[in-house]
């Protein structure tokens, strides 16, 4: 009973302003956390277009494809097919790390699902060769006319369009995401500064008081801004965990189209983690190796800048207000 006491009369000579009764325990955090569970959502769709940027940047730019029609037929040069003579051309070009000719099983498959069965079908199929760029490199600039003249009517197909393009959208999504935080942002600096509108007019009478007995005004502002930094650290803390789970779910579904198969974000290797983890765990541990590294790193982040909107704001909030007084 003594020791409750104790705590009770402590809590009350750091609470000099009584806050606790002006600046609810509940409803902030509450307010904070909704705010931080958003900025969570917006910050995860910036960081994943920003990888989905870097992938389509570097993986669909770097492909290049070839179309050889009639890739069997002999060419201008004999005793090779029109076929041979694209893949030896491109095969001695520096600027491609590999050079892979589609097979015609390969190639059915890839047109099953608008041709059908191709081998029941009286189609010719062209031949075709996939290019890839070695990093910083761009295609010949007389690519197409030197495929020409070893194969006529030969089609070299860039997915630089594309993919610039698809940058371009990325980066769309980019700015949405970071409107979306600074929004986000602003009205929990409206939230904050109504909430503590709200405790200096529950404990006008008593700020008077204690500012005509002599109280600065950075007393009292330091009173609010660390009842409201706890409050907000709190909200924000309860916000970033509740984002957790769908976030895990949303980047398991988008890990397809931003990774490899089988890549992981994560400074661990998948191996360890199953060694750490029990078989029951599995899909945890592969939802958690598949957020990215940045996301990890910004998550902690956002009860620290909550709790740094709520001081700031308390603060400028306070001392306008006491300037005000007479």
């Amino acid at each position: 009973m003594a020791r409750a006491a104790a705590r009770k009369i402590a809590r009350r000579r750091s609470d000099g302003l009584a806050l606790r009764r002006a600046l609810s325990d509940r409803l902030l955090p509450a307010l904070v956390a909704a705010m931080t569970f958003l900025a969570a959502l917006a910050l995860s769709g910036a960081v994943g277009a920003s990888l989905l940027a870097s992938r389509w940047g570097s993986g669909a730019a770097s492909i290049l494809t070839v179309q050889v029609p009639d890739g069997d037929e002999p060419a201008v040069l004999a005793g090779s097919t029109r076929a041979d003579a694209v893949t030896a051309l491109l095969t001695a070009e520096p600027a491609f790390v590999s050079v892979h000719r589609v097979d015609r099983a390969a190639l059915g498959k890839l047109l099953a699902p608008w041709l059908g069965d191709t081998g029941t079908i009286a189609l010719p199929l062209p031949s075709v060769v996939e290019l890839r760029l070695r990093a910083g490199q761009d295609a010949p600039v007389d690519l197409a006319d030197r495929l020409t003249r070893a194969a006529p009517g030969t089609l070299l197909e860039r997915n630089g369009v594309w993919s610039d393009r698809l940058v371009v959208l990325t980066t769309s999504l980019q700015a949405c995401a970071g409107l979306a935080l600074l929004v986000v942002a602003g009205v929990a600096v409206a939230v904050v500064a109504v909430a503590t509108r709200a405790g200096l007019a529950a404990r006008r009478q008593a700020i008077e008081i204690v500012h005509g007995l002599g109280a600065t005004d950075s007393y009292i502002a330091g009173r609010f801004a660390n009842r409201t930094t706890r409050l907000a650290m709190t909200g924000g803390a309860i916000g970033t965990v509740l984002s957790v789970p769908l976030l895990l779910t949303l980047c398991r579904l988008a890990a397809p189209f931003a990774a490899p198969p089988g890549a992981s974000a994560l400074p661990i290797p998948p191996s360890m983690l199953d060694d750490l983890l029990p078989a029951m765990l599995a899909p945890l541990a592969d939802s958690l190796g598949r957020v990215p590294l940045p996301l990890w790193i910004a998550l902690p982040l956002l009860p620290i800048v909550a709790a740094v909107i709520g001081w700031s704001t308390a603060q400028a909030t306070v001392r306008t207000w006491l300037r005000r007084l007479p």
